[in-house]
């Protein structure tokens, strides 16, 4: 088997590619003709599951419920502070929803974003049309040549006015 990223040769029951380090677990089952259940992850990398989104949801429904009884009896001086509780209420409801949609399309077969690659939803006849990967770096040409553009030294010629006895070395200044 090839590494897919490296294209190093590997053992077909190798876990991880040994030029690269790439997992090639998804490879060999690819091969074997197994295909392994997808599971949905949040930004964090927890899988997302029905229970933990229906109890963002409800926890957002909570905060929002807070902040209005705050607001509108105004208990612990809440008339002044309420619409703080609005930025969790918000958040975790709108968390809750997203995870419950992408559960739903999940189950009804349609392309959901799974893990933190999102780009590998891309379909094979778009991935012809793209240009092939680069393979190796190429160093750009620079239309500037570095010796034009530095300064001559600070140092240079200044040793030019000193005397210079018979091997050749300087030794002081010429007297006048």
């Amino acid at each position: 088997m090839f590494c897919p990223k490296c294209g190093g040769q590997n053992p077909e029951t190798g876990k991880f590619c040994r030029t690269c380090g790439t997992d090639l677990g998804n490879v060999s089952s690819a091969l074997a003709g197994q295909s392994q259940p997808q599971r949905l992850v949040n930004h964090k990398g927890k899988p997302i599951h029905l229970e933990g989104a229906i109890t963002k949801m409800f926890s957002g429904l909570a905060f929002l419920i807070v902040a209005c009884v705050l607001g509108y009896t105004g208990a612990a001086g809440g008339h002044s502070w309420w619409f703080w509780l609005l930025i969790p209420a918000f958040g975790s409801l709108g968390t809750g929803v997203a995870q419950y949609m992408q559960l739903r399309r999940a189950e009804q077969g349609q392309t959901a974003f799974v893990g933190s690659n999102m780009g590998n939803s891309i379909s094979d006849s778009q991935n012809r049309a793209l240009p092939p990967p680069q393979t190796e770096w190429v160093q750009p040409e620079s239309r500037y040549k570095t010796g034009d553009l530095v300064p001559p030294s600070v140092t240079e010629n200044t040793t030019r006015h000193l005397e210079i006895n018979s091997e050749g070395k300087t030794m002081t200044l010429p007297k006048k």
